[in-house]
């Protein structure tokens, strides 16, 4: 007979004890072999049969698969993104982008807004939802990712507002009003979790030695893709507030670095 859901959360948890979330791991995978939310889960039978799915996702959590990965889907902001292998996983610490966006425009809002390396489509679909005026465009180096932040684009129904492209930094001229980035800047050689190390592209988390080297390309060719009265959130490891910060003030920019909710610096703030 099979473990009812609710032994077979608690069996669950306690085999996932390297991630920092256990319990939320078990019940998100359980939803998913459910196909129902998790809050429905939370309030159903927990005395049924587990599904038989659910072994399998186990086992492959147990292999650090991440749990975005398995269920093809992400919550951030105020949206659910599919992700899928080839892309980043959105973190909510990119979130700090977006509430700098807000604290900077409030209910107003940017019209233009531009999101470079844009992954699944996260940071910009996020402030189009945040701002239904606004339009965007997303551009990725990697056809891959064009292809999912498109079809998040799709999902989210926002095809009329935003424009999904390949290319690189410089983006797609300009000027605009708002300008997101979630750089590489990961040191070529650090130890990360095997979740991340094995399983998501690391040309979207390393930046060569010193995890400065994407940052060192934007600075350059970030005046001209900012709007007079624009501005630019960034996005750096949380010991990048000085290194980075300075590339940028090389330039003749202004800079302020914003703090996440952890109270890392995550964010700069970046205007000319």
């Amino acid at each position: 007979m099979a473990d009812s859901i609710r032994a077979a959360l608690a069996d669950a948890a306690r085999r996932f004890s390297f991630s920092a979330t256990p319990r939320l791991d078990a019940e998100l995978l359980m939803a998913h072999a459910l196909a129902v939310e998790r809050d429905a889960l939370l309030l159903g039978d927990l005395s049924a049969p587990a599904p038989p799915g659910f072994a399998l996702l186990v086992e492959r959590r147990l292999r650090h698969e991440p749990v975005a990965f398995l269920t093809g889907t992400r919550g951030f902001w105020t949206i659910d993104l599919h992700v899928e292998p080839g892309v980043l996983v959105p973190r909510a610490d990119s979130e700090t982008l977006i509430e700098a966006a807000v604290a900077r425009f409030g209910d107003r809002g940017p019209r233009s807004i531009i999101d470079l390396g844009t992954g699944s489509g996260a940071l910009l679909l996020a402030a189009l939802a945040q701002w239904p005026e606004a339009r965007g465009i997303g551009v990725d180096a990697s056809p891959h990712a064009v292809r999912v932040a498109t079809l998040n684009a799709q999902r989210l129904g926002m095809t009329e507002r935003a424009r999904i492209v390949t290319g690189g930094w410089a983006g797609e001229g300009g000027p605009h009003d708002l300008l997101l980035c979630n750089p590489p800047y990961v040191a070529t050689g650090a130890d990360l979790p095997a979740e991340v190390r094995d399983h998501e592209p690391a040309s979207a988390l390393l930046a060569g030695e010193d995890g400065l080297d994407d940052y060192r390309a934007i600075a350059p060719l970030l005046r001209g893709q900012l709007a007079p009265g624009g501005v630019a959130c960034i996005e750096i490891g949380s010991d990048q507030g000085g290194s980075a910060a300075d590339l940028f003030r090389a330039q003749g920019l202004d800079v302020a670095v914003r703090q996440d909710l952890g109270g890392r610096d995550r964010c700069l703030v970046v205007t000319t």
